[in-house]
């Protein structure tokens, strides 16, 4: 689906920023949208015909922002640049059906005010290096068409030889390649799943192999690509369909195409399974088993099942051929050595291990 065609009917643009380029592309990209001006204070419009609102506005707060870990798991060290809130797929599991109650977009116009705080904080020593991405709160690429966000980050970035950002999606947007990124100052990167979760779970998405033409075409290009499983379902026959993902995979991509894969177990806020039902959503298999409240908060599947199908995951992919660069995302040192027989400290610390994946291939 294109991006211009996210069933956007209003677009409300906050006077402070109704005069910047993001609120003029985005104008241009919507011409059928129904434009309200908001002066400060003022409510959001409905969107007509049952659509969403677009809510182009100035971000009050920071714009870079450590991922939000906890200490109890190892979290890969990623450092979030705040684009925007909310997403226009609809991915049952999302924990974004948690943390937003409606169907508002919202993206951040004030460019200005956030390159000032990521010169101070980028610029500050050039020597330290930086790996980024804008796909927490927002898919990275879903508004791209619209907004332009990502061309204008990457202008910014060009002077910034020790950053590196991680763009996240499930389009197969490639519109940000316009602005001519260095290659190796850029990862690409897809979240992907079993093709039944994708087919049943995951609406208004880019279908896998559409997913997967786009990291070949980003390949072709000299960039590496990031590769997300997370997350992982338990449901009957998951055996047989996370191997004809990772099979597909290779089919698309050589193992020194790719930068890093995380795997990630299903896990949800406890509000999610309700969340569901008030939308008149059946619930999936997958949220149907059995569940512990991790440390974090969350319900996670059990310790075994997960290092169960984490085992299969890694074995698979070693199959392949890839093993380097493959890490989990928010689990504990136990996991960790029941899986891999090490931990994120004796690879030197995850974020450090990551940067160097990116940065070195096959090293």
């Amino acid at each position: 689906m294109s991006g211009a065609l996210w069933d956007i009917t209003a677009l409300a643009v906050d006077a402070a920023v109704a005069d910047t380029a993001m609120a003029a592309r985005a104008r241009t990209a919507l011409p059928q949208a129904q434009e309200t001006a908001l002066a400060p204070g003022d409510p959001l419009p409905t969107a007509p015909a049952g659509g969403r609102v677009l809510h182009i506005k100035a971000h009050k707060g920071r714009f870079l922002r450590p991922c939000p870990a906890t200490r109890h798991y190892r979290c890969c060290g990623y450092q979030i640049i705040h684009i925007g809130e909310n997403c226009p797929m609809d991915c049952s599991y999302c924990i974004l059906r948690a943390y937003f109650r409606d169907k508002t977009l919202t993206a951040f116009a004030n460019t200005g005010a956030m390159f000032a705080e990521l010169a101070e904080t980028f610029g500050r020593d050039i020597s330290r290096p930086f790996r980024v991405g804008t796909g927490q709160f927002a898919d990275s690429l879903a508004l791209e068409p619209i907004t332009g966000h990502t061309r204008e980050l990457l202008g910014f970035l060009a002077d910034y030889d020790n950053v590196t950002l991680e763009l996240k999606s499930k389009t197969a947007d490639l519109t940000w390649m316009a602005a001519n990124p260095r290659p190796d100052r850029v990862l690409p990167a897809w979240s992907l799943n079993a093709p039944a979760i994708v087919a049943g779970q995951e609406r208004d998405t880019a279908a896998l192999e559409t997913r997967l033409a786009a990291a070949r075409t980003c390949a072709a290009a000299g960039f590496r690509v990031c590769l997300h499983f997370d997350p992982i379902c338990f449901f009957a026959g998951w055996e047989r369909e996370y191997a004809a993902i990772i099979d597909m995979i290779f089919d698309y991509l050589s193992p020194a195409d790719i930068a890093y894969m995380s795997l990630g177990s299903f896990r949800c806020l406890p509000e999610l399974p309700g969340r569901l039902t008030a939308e008149g959503r059946e619930l999936p298999d997958y949220m149907l088993g059995e569940f512990a409240v991790g440390a974090d908060g969350k319900k996670r599947l059990l310790r075994p099942l997960r290092v169960r199908q984490f085992r299969f995951m890694v074995a698979h992919l070693a199959g392949h051929g890839f093993s380097r660069g493959l890490y989990f995302c928010m689990e504990s040192d136990e996991v960790w050595r029941a899986v891999f027989g090490h931990t994120p400290r004796e690879l030197g610390g995850l974020a450090a291990y990551l940067l160097d994946c990116a940065r070195n291939p096959g090293g």
